[in-house]
């Protein structure tokens, strides 16, 4: 093994060690994997940084735009209200229906955006059947993800895999070269979760969430209800709720004020405190005895109001999901400016496998995340028609879409796919069409389609392509290629792509699809060529397995999404996800050498 093999492979390993740890966001470790490259002469500087422009990359945050125009023109809204008409209230049914309904819609717009556009509609649905959530959110993320690899569009990694094999002088994918396998894979999977799958899904009860004290219950709110009455001499007094910064210095939450025997709840972000004022404050008891002086408050010994009477038709609480397009991710509720920005306060944070309360202020946010905010209720909508979050709760009113643009947004939609299917357009010129004559035609407005775009996976894509360079480049790929055909070679061009098969599988389990693909790619095509077949059926098998990250919640950003609201823990997906992923095996050995020959003719 020569040195810079050697090299190539420090870096990658430290990149996976990076992606599986998540302490480092996944698009800054494929910035540092692009910098070690090129720093150490692995690379050139053109080479290091043509992941930029490379079509694979174009065409993913133009089909984020697209996909957003069609969510923005209810497009997407009028699909799953289509979903309850026919889903019934049967379990089977209801499984059935909303994996063939993402998948198809994932087909043509990101897998995220799929799943987040339903995961609401799947919940309400759950709620009028008496179906609890985990009984169908694994099933939506599975659905989203099954539908991608149906169309070279529908998912990253098939785009990225038939970039690599244009990249070294081999025939790309079309757009539907993907589809006869995808949908044998997607139907077995429909037949899977329908009758075996469902019956591994873990059986969670879940509160309605119509009752503020069923929620506190269920978020394991203990905090203390007080009255803190403000004194002539408090230092609070001139000061709003928000620049009193009793959340922030003294983790206490306040829900509202009295004041002239007249209760007024939330964050009131024009009201000031005035002597006398009653404020209606949630927290610990020994942080109110230990900090009333400082802020020149008295502490009733009892309050006159209970739980019901910090509610009225004004004021509610309600559960917001972290999406993949808030701003905020990574960041504090301190320095995200929450409160101030939305209005509302955060009571508790509900993550993976247990409620977060207490001091929050300090805690970072994560997709997924599902916050169970305090306030006004129309703060609340306002926040649920924000692309940062997915509300919940039922909405008092539908938000606000551009309704009278879907014909003209599914004449563009159409036009995209029929030019890219005739093979007139290469697909990240058409993708980049529909994304502007979307904003040409006010599907969705500029600002919408930049915060439309999933830059993580941009710059996550566009820093790890240059590893497929490198691998090239340097032997690494032909190494490890030889590897795997040392370890399974005897079984024949099948078992080889099983062992590939299951390296990619490994991979995408502890970080990004996309990153996998383009690691095991290049490998892929290196084996085939050692073995002298078509690499093509290697390629694609790879792409689906990259795509199908059933094992773990933290495989895909679709299952991350539902992992909070569904209530799971960690090896719920993989008891559910693993037979899965088994069946796909066998079905892409089986038929992938049919459509795709390893000696065509």
């Amino acid at each position: 093994m020569t040195g810079e093999i050697g090299l190539v492979l420090t870096i990658l390993g430290a990149s996976v060690v990076l992606f599986a740890s998540e302490r480092v966001r996944v698009d800054v470790v494929s910035m540092m994997v692009l910098l070690a490259l090129l720093l150490t002469g692995l690379l050139t500087t053109e080479e290091a940084f043509s992941g930029f422009s490379n079509p694979a990359v174009i065409t993913v945050w133009a089909i984020y735009i697209v996909s957003a125009s069609l969510t923005h023109t209810g497009i997407a809204d009028v699909l799953g209200r289509y979903i309850g008409r026919i889903a019934g209230t049967e379990e089977a049914r209801l499984i059935f229906v909303i994996m063939l309904a993402v998948g198809v819609m994932s087909a043509f717009m990101n897998n995220i955006g799929a799943a987040a556009v339903l995961l609401p509609v799947t919940i309400g649905l759950g709620r009028k059947a008496r179906i609890p959530a985990s009984k169908l959110l694994i099933p939506l993320a599975f659905g989203s993800l099954l539908g991608g690899i149906t169309t070279l569009i529908g998912t990253p990694p098939n785009l990225l895999a038939s970039d690599a094999l244009q990249e070294v002088g081999l025939e790309p994918f079309n757009l539907f070269d993907f589809t006869p396998m995808g949908i044998i894979i997607l139907s077995s999977s429909l037949v899977y979760m329908t009758f075996i799958g469902r019956h591994l899904l873990p059986h969670y009860e879940e509160t309605l969430h119509e009752d503020p004290q069923e929620l506190n219950r269920e978020y394991q709110l203990k905090d203390y209800l007080a009255e803190l009455h403000v004194m002539p001499e408090s230092p609070l007094i001139g000061k709003t709720i928000v620049e009193s910064r009793l959340g922030e210095a003294y983790d206490l939450t306040v829900m509202g004020v009295v004041r002239d025997g007249r209760m007024r709840l939330g964050i009131l972000p024009n009201a000031h405190i005035r002597p006398g004022d009653v404020l209606l404050v949630k927290g610990s008891e020994e942080q109110m005895l230990s900090v009333r002086r400082k802020i020149g408050v008295t502490l009733s010994a009892e309050s006159e109001f209970d739980e019901h009477d910090w509610q009225n038709e004004e004021v509610s609480v309600a559960e917001l999901v972290v999406s993949q397009k808030a701003p905020f991710i990574g960041k504090t509720l301190k320095s995200a400016n929450f409160r101030a920005r939305y209005g509302l306060t955060v009571l508790a944070i509900w993550r993976e496998e247990k409620s977060i309360a207490g001091k929050l202020d300090n805690v970072r946010l994560r997709l997924g995340d599902t916050l169970l905010v305090q306030g006004r209720r129309e703060r609340i909508e306002e926040a649920g028609n924000d692309i940062s979050f997915l509300l919940l709760t039922s909405r008092q009113e539908e938000p606000s879409l551009r309704t009278s643009k879907a014909p003209l947004n599914l004449v563009i939609f159409i036009s995209m796919i029929t030019l890219v299917g005739l093979g007139w357009l290469h697909i990240s010129v058409a993708a980049v069409l529909g994304a502007i004559l979307s904003v040409l035609t006010g599907c969705l407005t500029m600002d919408e389609a930049y915060k439309s775009i999933e830059w993580k996976s941009v710059y996550l894509i566009a820093g790890m392509l240059p590893m497929g360079i490198a691998m090239e480049n340097t032997g690494t790929a032909l190494f490890l290629s030889e590897q795997i055909i040392g370890l399974v070679g005897g079984l024949g061009p099948r078992g080889i792509m099983v062992g590939l098969f299951l390296l990619t599988t490994v991979l995408t389990a502890f970080m990004s699809n996309a990153a996998a693909a383009v690691l095991v790619a290049p490998i892929a095509i290196q084996s085939s060529v050692t073995l002298g077949i078509d690499p093509h059926a290697f390629v694609m098998g790879t792409a689906i397995a990259a795509s199908n990250s059933f094992v773990t919640p933290i495989g895909h950003q679709a299952c991350v999404l539902v992992y909070g609201p569904g209530g799971y823990r960690f090896f719920d997906f993989a008891r559910v996800g693993l037979p899965l992923t088994i069946v796909i095996w066998i079905l892409m050995t089986i038929f992938l050498p049919i459509f795709f020959p390893f000696y065509p003719a």
